[in-house]
């Protein structure tokens, strides 16, 4: 199934939410679109790096959504 991902930031104060960028990605199933949406955000170069991201289907039905507190891991490999 093909998945749209949109990345927003927060605002703590009033938990105002400003789309930051959207991307869309092909998932076997909602386990599948979960999994792509967190190496999603691993591996995002983006700054601001986004506090949220709601995963919606074609028809912008919400499937899933979560907001991140906990720091990325990056594979910080040394260049060759």
């Amino acid at each position: 199934m093909k998945i749209m991902t949109e990345y927003y930031l927060v605002r703590e104060a009033d938990d105002a939410h400003a789309i930051v960028d959207c991307d869309t990605a092909d998932a076997v199933d909602l386990d599948d679109a979960i999994k792509v949406v967190r190496q999603l955000w691993q591996t995002l170069d983006m700054t601001p790096r986004p506090d949220a991201i709601p995963v919606s289907d074609r028809e912008r039905c919400k499937l899933y959504s979560c907001k991140f507190s906990a720091p990325r891991i990056l594979d910080e490999r040394p260049p060759p």
